[in-house]
């Protein structure tokens, strides 16, 4: 027979056994440890699926715009409104179609967006920028030349409207928002038109004429020409001051040094080139308009074949890039220069509109 003690031992033994897995609030102290680990493995599966469908979807919206056909699409909307085709329709309905697919595009207008994956998408905001630009442009020659028989004429009060609303901050995303201007812009463009292609409104008018033409050019030359230069300067150069060559008399507010080093930093190197392909974009598009709504004067002034170099030019930019990344190599090194590239096919163009303003200017 045992003895009393050794029984005591056996029982307390037994007891401390026990003790140790007996559960805690109903869960064992091994049994909680898996159910903690499955967890966190479950939540970062979920934040990796969310955050490849957010670079999916920022991949998607990146995607630049086709171009579209401006003959096309301006007979179907005329066909629309049952409306006859007029002299400055072209230009109208274009400049309508391309703030709109500024507005319509995938993922919609991203300039003003502050939600992912809109926040750390760059490429797209700075292609809109260039697009509003030469919306804007336009807007104002339609304004103060295309819509006017002389400088002392009304202005049309749409576009006067349509100006101001497209010339409101381009990131601004409540109070209001910018899409809403740049809508109500869009609408009182297409009031413009509509006046423009009823015979019984006789204060709307487009003059096709080689000066208003001009006027246009003029200002689609100088920012063609600051594009070229902010793309060139993606290497860094060494540039003389030339702010007041070919005027003796000529004075600046503030003196520059004669030469100095001009570099694009090397984080905007991307967003110039993007600007510059939105503005490539729209401006070919424009240009399009101009050779049907001008062609009478460009066909007198023996200029149509210069208007389509130059869009043929502009049409080069649009080519795709097969590289994840903007390069900035060196001009003549191993890697490619997307901003040379990009500033040789601008300038081609900005030289070719400078001889076509002169060829307008003569007789």
């Amino acid at each position: 027979m045992e003895s009393l003690g050794q029984t005591w031992r056996k029982l307390t033994r037994r007891n401390s056994a026990d003790s140790e897995t007996a559960p805690i609030d109903g869960v064992t102290p091994h049994e909680g440890e898996p159910r903690q680990g499955s967890l966190w493995k479950v939540l970062l599966a979920v934040l990796v699926l969310v955050l490849m469908a957010l670079l999916a979807l920022g991949w998607y919206w990146s995607l630049m715009p086709p171009t579209f056909n401006v003959s096309a699409r301006t007979e179907a909307k005329l066909e629309q409104m049952n409306s006859p085709a007029v002299v400055g329709a072209t230009t109208t309905i274009t400049l309508m179609s391309v703030a709109e697919t500024l507005l319509d595009k995938p993922g919609g207008y991203l300039s003003n967006d502050v939600t992912p994956p809109s926040w750390w998408l760059d490429n797209m905001p700075n292609w809109e920028y260039g697009v509003l630009i030469q919306v804007r442009d336009m807007n104002k020659a339609l304004r103060e030349a295309f819509s006017r028989s002389q400088s002392q004429s009304l202005e049309d009060k749409d576009l006067a409207l349509a100006e101001s609303r497209f010339n409101f901050n381009n990131d601004s995303w409540l109070f209001p928002p910018s899409e809403k201007q740049y809508r109500q812009g869009i609408e009182h463009l297409q009031g413009y038109l509509d006046r423009l292609v009823d015979p019984a409104h006789k204060d709307a008018q487009f003059f096709a004429r080689a000066d208003n033409l001009r006027y246009w050019l003029k200002t689609v030359e100088t920012r063609l020409g600051n594009l070229s230069q902010r793309l060139s300067a993606s290497v860094g150069q060494q540039r003389l001051n030339t702010d007041l060559a070919g005027d003796a008399a000529a004075t600046a507010s503030t003196p520059k040094p004669g030469d100095e080093y001009v570099k694009t930093p090397w984080l905007e190197i991307d967003d110039v080139y993007y600007e510059a392909r939105g503005a490539a974009w729209a401006l070919l598009h424009l240009l399009r308009a101009v050779e049907r709504d001008f062609s009478d004067i460009l066909i007198k002034k023996n200029a149509l074949v210069s208007v389509r170099q130059i869009i043929r030019e502009l049409e080069a930019t649009q080519s795709t890039v097969y590289s994840p990344m903007i390069l900035n190599g060196s001009g003549f090194g191993v890697l490619a220069n997307h901003s040379l590239v990009m500033a040789s096919y601008i300038s081609r163009a900005n030289a070719a509109i400078i001889d076509l303003r002169e060829l307008l200017e003569q007789g």
